[in-house]
């Protein structure tokens, strides 16, 4: 019986993120569209709290729970037509943490060197827009679209989301292994950290130098 309702419950939260854009904004209060989708199967979140799918999302989601329909909730925000993120290479100083930030690894781009943006995987989440210190990102509308995602570009953003989700926890895997495994020495772990602590000073110093050179730049 338990597994039959986990079945059905499973089923569910995978009927309702299908009708979710997937462009992983988090704008409703969640990590991203299955963490949404499964607080309303849940009845923990309601149907309303998703902008980027507009008023149609909402009447899907009231018609396949056969809930009242409930207009977009504002506090989340309002319904955007699609825009991608651009960067503007000449500006952008390597610092890679936009595409630290980007759901769907639509970032392109190394340490030190400039980004670019793959404009039909970006899902115009904007998350990429906060961390960036020199501000070189801007969203583009993209004309004739009234909202964020349409069906095929959703199911690749869903795609890529996952695959970015199953890479980081490997990644998180490894390295968890890596620092638990016995040392052969206590100065082996204590050069590990001292090393850690270096590379880290030195990006972020090669930040600020950067940054410096921006505003002396702008200001010339």
């Amino acid at each position: 019986m338990q597994t039959t309702r986990r079945l059905t419950q499973e089923t569910l939260i995978a009927q309702i993120d299908a009708l979710l854009p997937q462009t992983q904004c988090r704008q409703c209060g969640y990590d991203g569209c299955k963490p949404y989708a499964t607080a309303i199967a849940n009845s923990e979140a309601d149907i309303n709290q998703c902008p980027p799918g507009g008023d149609a999302g909402i009447h899907a989601l009231a018609a396949l729970l056969q809930r009242p329909y409930q207009p977009l909730n504002l506090a989340h925000g309002v319904t955007k037509p699609k825009a991608v993120a651009v960067i503007d290479e000449a500006t952008c100083i390597g610092c890679t943490l936009c595409i630290s930030a980007c759901p769907v690894d639509a970032i392109l781009g190394a340490a030190k060197f400039m980004h670019t943006v793959i404009s039909q995987e970006c899902t115009g989440c904007e998350l990429c827009l906060p961390p960036c210190p020199v501000d070189c990102i801007s969203m583009h509308t993209v004309t004739g679209r009234e909202l964020a995602m349409n069906t095929e570009e959703a199911t690749l953003a869903r795609r890529r989301h996952e695959q970015r989700n199953q890479r980081q926890a490997l990644e998180k895997h490894h390295k968890a292994q890596t620092y638990h495994k016995p040392a052969t020495a206590h100065t082996d772990h204590a050069a590990a950290e001292t090393t850690n602590t270096n590379a880290e000073a030195l990006k972020k110093a090669a930040i600020a130098a950067a940054m410096a050179r921006v505003k002396a730049q702008k200001a010339g």
